[in-house]
């Protein structure tokens, strides 16, 4: 007998997917700029601009209100709606590829290997968003003078490709990628882990304060385990070419220098606006996405 059940067509998913990480994004904006500020911060061994994450917060407030702590959200909201759309569209794909005759998913481990192929195809289609995030987000940092001046992503990716190129949209493009595989891997593996421990105790239940709670746990490892990754691709991002020869050589080059001209826990600056921003973010992407789906399903499908 054919499966007459409706379900949400893939095509909607993808939107709902891009959708939920874009409104995520409206929430979470000022702690990315926080944490780009911070791991540009003492770069090439020159005096911090910047001492903790609060330090940050009250000067970029002060010197260019609130406004400024939202600067780069026409960047992050295109790179929801490249990476995540992508991301959830591949592993969708491979999902049902990898699925057996009787529609039964692959195990965890290979759950886990399509989701870092997933991440990779996202990250290399939203390394162009990326790289007008960092940048648009840096700006504040620097002198008038020395400012890019970016109005919104597309004046970015345009100039972007006038004055330096198309392949500078892709600067980074290895370490984004990179990032996005480890990122995916221990998010995978924590969240998974820590939902476990949790229902195995007597205080939770399978809900959204049991979903954040794992958010929070994941998000603290995979924080530690991205972070070494995520400074070099934001330091690439970021670089300008002076006579004709780049900052960096490429993430090898910039994790040397970090290490050696700022020291070895540097390659963890901006941890705490990164953790406080990928727990909630992952929380605020389900419930929305939560919300759309069942939207959906009562006006199209009840």
């Amino acid at each position: 007998m054919a499966d007459n059940r409706k379900v949400i067509p893939p095509a909607v998913k993808f939107l709902f997917g891009g959708s939920a990480g874009m409104g995520a994004t409206l929430f979470v904006q000022p702690l990315d700029l926080v944490k780009n500020r911070l791991q540009l911060s003492g770069v090439g061994g020159q005096e911090k601009l910047y001492k903790n994450s609060f330090d940050a917060i009250s000067k970029i407030l002060r010197n260019e209100g609130i406004i400024g702590i939202y600067t780069g959200l026409s960047a992050g909201l295109l790179r929801q709606a490249t990476y995540t759309t992508t991301r959830l569209g591949v592993y969708t794909i491979l999902l049902d590829k990898f699925s057996d005759k009787d529609g039964n998913p692959p195990n965890f481990f290979k759950k886990a290997a399509l989701g870092m192929t997933a991440g990779a195809c996202g990250a290399f289609v939203g390394t162009p968003a990326e790289v007008s995030l960092i940048r648009m987000t840096a700006d504040g940092r620097l002198p008038p003078e020395q400012q890019r001046g970016y109005t919104s992503v597309f004046n970015a990716l345009s100039r972007m490709v006038q004055e330096e190129g198309i392949l500078t949209l892709w600067r980074g493009c290895i370490p984004t990628m990179g990032r996005a595989v480890v990122v995916n891997a221990a998010q995978l593996a924590s969240y998974s882990q820590a939902k476990q421990m949790l229902l195995s105790t007597d205080y939770f239940h399978d809900n959204i304060f049991c979903h954040f709670v794992a958010s929070m746990i994941s998000g603290l490892i995979t924080t530690a385990a991205s972070m070494p990754v995520d400074i070099a691709k934001t330091r690439i991002q970021n670089m300008k070419t002076i006579n004709g020869v780049p900052e960096y050589k490429g993430a090898i080059d910039v994790l040397g220098k970090v290490v050696r001209n700022e020291g070895f826990f540097c390659l963890w600056k901006g941890f705490t606006p990164y953790y406080f921003r990928l727990g909630p973010h992952t929380v605020l992407t389900f419930i929305f996405l939560e919300q759309m789906n069942s939207s959906y399903k009562r006006t199209f499908m009840s």
